[in-house]
């Protein structure tokens, strides 16, 4: 199984979580999914391999989230799925996708549990060091 990894280039957490995997040795299908939004169905499949409600892949910023009033507690998990499907910016991001499992890597750095063979140490965008150990 190749990796994957559902890339927004405008997020600094996605560059990072992206440059670790390379750091790493991997190079993932990278699947830029503003450009490409998901369909309803790959957000079902990818909300299954997450195990997570709607809700928890849901990115709360912004002022699309509020005027579309997703805030509301009692939307379905359905109708948070269709928002995401129809406002690709609402996904948050990144999800990786590897043999070791699916999973959101905020911070990027909670991608080093799901590589085969993560870097040591790595050096973010802004300055601050990671370290892994096993």
């Amino acid at each position: 199984m190749s990796s994957k990894i559902y890339h927004n280039p405008s997020c600094g957490t996605s560059r990072n979580t992206l440059a670790i995997m390379r750091a790493s040795g991997e190079e993932p299908e990278v699947i830029e999914y503003m450009k490409m939004p998901l369909s309803r169905e790959q957000l079902v499949a990818l909300l299954a391999a997450l195990a997570v409600p709607a809700r928890e892949l849901m990115r709360a910023k912004g002022d699309l989230y509020d005027e579309l009033g997703l805030a509301d507690l009692t939307l379905s998990n359905d109708a948070l799925i269709d928002a995401m499907s129809e406002h690709p910016i609402l996904m948050n991001r990144p999800v990786v996708v590897t043999e070791r499992g699916t999973r959101l890597c905020r911070p990027s750095e909670l991608v080093l549990d799901l590589l085969a063979n993560p870097v040591r140490e790595y050096t973010k965008e802004d300055g601050e060091v990671i370290r892994f150990s096993d």
